[in-house]
């Protein structure tokens, strides 16, 4: 017994002493980014550098020999790299709040903790306040792999100068949250619009007699429920711990693979590092074969068209914008031709953004 505690208060003073060593590494990083920050406020450059983070990232789970997992190691530099911008220049992310929604959880793995995010009450607010310059960044979905695009988003892209910096696609898991005791209990289901679509045959099929209702978020419709006990929320799982509910039941979600990509927008286009995506509006003329013509200068150049979306012109009726993804940067040296092509055919033309290929992030417990 008396070596065994022996044993461990060695290893003790052993971690006790790389948490030393850690420190004065971690300060030293801190005064390398404070230096970074000293010289990128001469130009205001934008702190946040999507590329460099995921090459950061990317650099290091590839040295890493374990037994620390990639999954820790990742989240742990995350924090780090938050810290570093933070000290460099704070930055204001907004996002669909209250604090707790998917977007608010997305915005934590993505940042870090140590950006200041800032709820909004809708998404034409988040495009406003960084249009403005109210914020530096927002982050908001885009589309669903189980039921598609968020329109009203793609429709915001039209009326704001933003431009896209970088993209993430969080898988999602849906739980039902209560302070009843169980879902016999239940006789109303709060949550966002999307949400519900996303477990709409799941609700039928467990609570087919209870009233569907759409709220402004998650967060607000489990806000809504903790003083309602005939009532239920769909939302983040984490849901629970910050309102005082039951989890009734979790992976609500119809199809188990349930992805939400989602853009993280600024003020500013995305100018480092390796941009693999490129995403764009564009108009076409009111004409047989226009759209088919827009598609074929794409080919020509052999970029790969990884969306195609068509939205209603707002000033128009009968008209319409459509919203493209392109696997390639299509501000490169080696497209201008490719560029110069589509601006002569649309009748509108306008670059989103040009930006690095998304991180996947888990956004369950």
């Amino acid at each position: 017994m008396a070596s065994m505690e022996q044993r461990l208060g060695e290893l003790r003073e052993d971690i006790d002493r790389i948490d030393r060593e850690l420190l004065q590494l971690l300060n030293k990083r801190a005064d390398i980014s404070l230096e970074v920050g000293r010289i990128k406020a001469e130009d205001r450059t934008q702190v946040y550098k999507p590329f460099r983070e995921q090459e950061v990232l990317r650099r290091l789970a590839d040295m890493n020999s374990g037994p620390l997992p990639e999954k820790h190691l990742k989240a742990i530099y995350r924090e780090i790299l938050s810290s570093s911008r933070r000290l460099q220049r704070p930055e204001r992310l907004v996002y669909l709040g209250p604090e707790g929604t998917f977007s608010y959880f997305v915005g934590l793995q993505t940042m870090g903790r140590s950006v200041d995010m800032l709820p909004k009450n809708n998404f034409d607010d988040i495009f406003t306040a960084v249009s403005t310059g109210e914020a530096d960044l927002g982050l908001v979905p885009l589309e669903n792999s189980i039921r598609g695009s968020v329109g009203r988003n793609l429709d915001l892209f039209m009326q704001y100068p933003v431009h896209i910096q970088a993209e993430a696609f969080a898988r999602v898991s849906i739980s039902l949250l209560s302070t009843a005791p169980s879902m016999a209990d239940i006789s109303k289901v709060y949550s966002h619009p999307k949400a519900l679509e996303q477990c709409e045959l799941w609700l039928k099929k467990n609570l087919p007699g209870a009233r569907v209702i759409p709220a402004d978020s998650t967060a607000a419709a489990a806000r809504l429920v903790a003083d309602n006990p005939d009532s239920a929320a769909v939302g983040h799982v984490r849901l629970a711990d910050m309102y005082g509910l039951r989890i009734l039941a979790e992976h609500l979600e119809d199809l188990p693979d349930n992805w939400t990509r989602f853009l993280i927008i600024g003020s500013e286009p995305c100018s480092e590092g390796v941009r693999d995506k490129t995403s764009i509006l564009f108009s076409t003329a009111d004409r047989p074969g226009a759209l088919a013509k827009v598609l074929q200068i794409l080919a020509s150049g052999s970029i790969n068209l990884t969306k195609l979306e068509s939205r209603p012109m707002q000033a128009e009726k009968w008209r319409y914008v459509f919203f493209a993804d392109l696997q390639c940067d299509l501000s490169g040296r080696e497209y201008s031709t490719v560029l110069d092509a589509l601006r002569q055919e649309c009748n509108t033309l306008r670059v989103l953004g040009s930006y690095p290929s998304g991180l996947q992030l888990e956004t369950q417990r």
